[in-house]
Formats: structure tokens, sequence, C-alpha cells
């Protein structure tokens, strides 16, 4: 059977999204399967870009277009975006990216959707300059973000929301988390480097490298060997944040996929440790990435508000409470939050994370150590949510203290994220009274 089009693998990845069904995350790897294995890097381009970039080509693609097309073909509609998307933003030759996507109508037994397509696309290329000045009239396009997010971001963080948006736009970095119990991170610099891989020491995280360029883990020296994993560097500061002993007790709560329980272990393996996820396919990978690493903990499958489901009643020396939360810290990593996350979600999120806090804080022994994380830039769900509880229990604001990593913001530090370093991302740690 013929492999499909690489354009309409991308529609149908795509069409899950922009109808507000699934992530990109959950539809993208179906699409993966059936496409040749050279053309999966082409096919997460042209998804991730399309997304990261998609007020803008819509802004274009209304300019083009004399009348929308019909609700029945936003399939169509997402082959003029990608073609939109390839003629701007990749190297792909102009004469090649038009014919594979207007082709595409034809794989979609759209035919008379071709000379639309064509036409549209001949047409922005001969009027670029004007068309692309006029998206300058819509913050939206310009800055390709909702609007609520840009006004919300403007309203937090007067000073920085310009650069938060920009952060977004732009392509992550690779970060890479060494295994100390196995190799420190000069050594694995040095084997990367015999490797031909040129990477760099993060600034914050003692465990953490970034690499000059993503490549395959498999290029990785010692990946199957649990030497290293993939972890961006702003979530590798909780293992420091939470301050560790041999032997404690610590949960991690929404533990998935594991990357920090797995840390934890890594730095004090005579840590016991209870792991819980709500969600079965991603503890699943907690699991995977454990057998990898060599590491062992007490996985729950349950929804971490019931206690009764997974809590024997011993109280914990350390929680990790990373939050589910906007995650409007990775939007580079995962552009369709931008489209799939509404305003209306966020106060309902905050009331979650709040609930959270007051619930798990039980479980904390006198004297123990929570820290609070999210993958968040709004304050309702940072410091709001920090001061709020902290208003309304016991708990004080230990830190972080003196930390050299984003802002202080009086209840917690605010990590933006930023160009070739890491994500955007909160931290609060607090401390129960003996």
């Amino acid at each position: 059977m013929a492999r499909p089009n690489v354009r309409v693998a991308a529609v149908r990845a795509l069409l899950p999204v922009v109808n507000q069904k699934e992530s990109l995350s959950a539809s993208l790897p179906a699409q993966l399967e059936q496409v040749a294995e050279k053309d999966r890097g082409l096919l997460q381009e042209l998804c991730f870009g399309t997304l990261r970039w998609l007020s803008r080509l819509e802004g274009l693609r209304n300019q083009l277009l004399e009348k929308p097309f019909k609700s029945k073909d936003r399939d169509v509609d997402l082959l003029l975006l990608l073609g939109l998307y390839q003629l701007i933003y990749t190297r792909i030759p102009a004469h090649a990216a038009i014919n594979e996507t207007v082709s595409g109508a034809q794989l979609l037994e759209k035919s008379w959707a071709k000379g639309v397509l064509n036409g549209c696309l001949r047409r922005f290329q001969r009027e670029e300059t004007a068309l692309t000045e006029h998206l300058q009239r819509s913050d939206a396009a310009r800055l390709a973000h909702p609007n609520w997010i840009l006004k919300q971001l403007q309203e937090d963080w007067p000073e920085h929301w310009n650069a938060v948006v920009d952060a977004n736009n732009q392509h992550p970095p690779m970060i890479l988390r060494v295994n100390r119990s196995q190799s420190s991170r000069d050594d694995y610099l040095a084997l990367l480097q015999d490797q031909g891989l040129d990477a760099f020491a993060c600034d914050y995280a003692p465990d953490g490298i970034r690499l000059s360029k993503a490549t395959d883990v498999t290029r990785l020296p010692g990946f199957e060997q649990g030497m290293v994993s993939v972890q961006d560097e702003a979530a590798q500061l909780s293992a420091d944040l939470l301050q560790l002993q041999p032997g404690q007790r610590v949960l991690d709560a929404c533990a998935a996929p594991g990357g920090k329980t797995a840390h934890m272990l890594e730095r004090e393996p005579s840590l016991s440790v209870v792991a819980v996820d709500s969600e079965a396919n991603r503890l699943q990978r907690v699991e995977e990435n454990f057998q990898r690493l060599g590491l062992s903990a007490e996985l729950h499958c349950s929804d971490i508000t019931q206690l009764d489901n997974w809590w024997d009643g011993q109280l914990f020396d350390r929680i990790l409470l990373d939050a589910p939360c906007s995650a409007t810290g990775v939007i580079r990593r995962h552009p369709d939050i931008k489209w799939l996350r509404r305003k209306t979600d966020i106060a309902a999120l905050a009331e979650l994370q709040q609930s959270m806090l007051q619930l798990l804080w039980k479980t904390l022994k006198p004297g123990g150590i929570m820290v609070y994380a999210t993958c968040s830039v709004l304050a309702i769900e940072n410091t709001r949510n920090i001061q709020q509880f902290v208003t309304k229990s016991d708990a004080s604001l230990i830190g972080p203290v003196n930390a050299e990593f984003g802002i202080e913001t009086g209840s917690g530090q605010q990590l933006f994220p930023q160009p070739d370093g890491h994500d955007g991302f909160f931290y609060a740690v607090l401390q129960k009274p003996d």
C-alpha cells in the first residue's frame, strides 16, 4: 500500500487539534507511523510549525480567499495553511511546496480544491509583502498568540510579556539530564564531544546539558543504559529544591512521565518514593523510564485527590506537587496549547491546584517540605495561589532562597522561557512547622 503524501498526513494530524478535540501529542503518533521514516522529521516540522504560527497563517488565508471554506472542508483549509507555512518558514523550494500541497487535495478526494489552492499560494508569492504588512493590524496575528493570552501576560508581567511571547514562538533546545550515579556532567560532556555532538553545561541545573542541535536519543552515549535522560533544565531544579536526605519518604504527585521522580532517585537511591498519576498510559511511560534507568518506586494510578485510593496513612518527609496547569510556560514545545487552552479553563485550574495544595498538606510530616511547581507563567496559578494557601494554612514560604534563576515574586520563583535555555516554570518551597 502506498504511503500517504506528507502534507495529507499533516492534515490528518492537525484536524483533531484545530477542531478542539485532541492534543497534537495524541494525534501525531499514528500519522508518523504512516509515512516513510525519512519523512517523519518533515511531518513533525509541518505540524508543529503550522500550529506555532497558526494565527498569522489564518490572517494570510483570510486575505487570499474570496469566501471561507465550508466547515466540512477544514481539511482543504489546513492544506492551504500548510502551504503558506512552507513558503514562509521552510527551505522547501517554492515549486515543490506548492505542487505537493496542491496534489494533497486530490488525495483527500477534493480535486475541486486544486485550483483554489494553487491560485492562493501563487498569489501569496506575488503579493507577500503587502499581505504580510496587513497582519500588523492584529496583535493576535502579528504575535501568533490568542488575544486572551496576550492580555493576561501583559497584565501579569508588563515588563516581560513581550520576551515571553517571543520565546514561545522559537524552537526549544534539547536538554539532557546526566545520571550522576553513573557519570559526572563533565565526563558526559566529553563523551558527547567524542561523538561529535556540540553541547554546553546548563546555567542553573547542575546535572543539565544543552545540545547545540537536537539529535535522536539513539545517538546519545549510554542512553539505553540509563546514563542520561531528556529533561528540560527548569524541570531539573526540583530535585535540589526538595532538599532530599537519605532514607526519606517522598511523594511525587502527578508524577508522569516520571522525569522528576527518576531525578530524585538518581540523587538519593535510598529514598522511598510514592509516585501517583491519574492516567494509566502516562504511568506506563514512568515504568518504561524506570526500567531503562534501573530504578523503582511505588506507583499508583489514581486521582491524587482521592487519598483513600493510594495513601496508606504514613506521612511524607517531602512532597513534590507538580500541579496540572495551563502549560503556558511550555508553549514553544507544545504550540497547540495556544489553541486548545481557553481563558475559561484557567480559574478552574487554579481552584484545582489550591485544593491539591490543601489536601496534600495533610499528608506532610511536621518539619517537612513541599515543593509546588507548575509549567505556567500565569500569576493566578502561581503567586496568587501560594499567597492564598499561605494565608489559609500553617505553611511557611522558605524559598527558593537566593535562587539564581527566575524572578523572585514574594511568593515563589517565576521562570520565563529562555531562548536556548530553560522553559517557563514556577516554584514555591513550603515548610510545615515542627
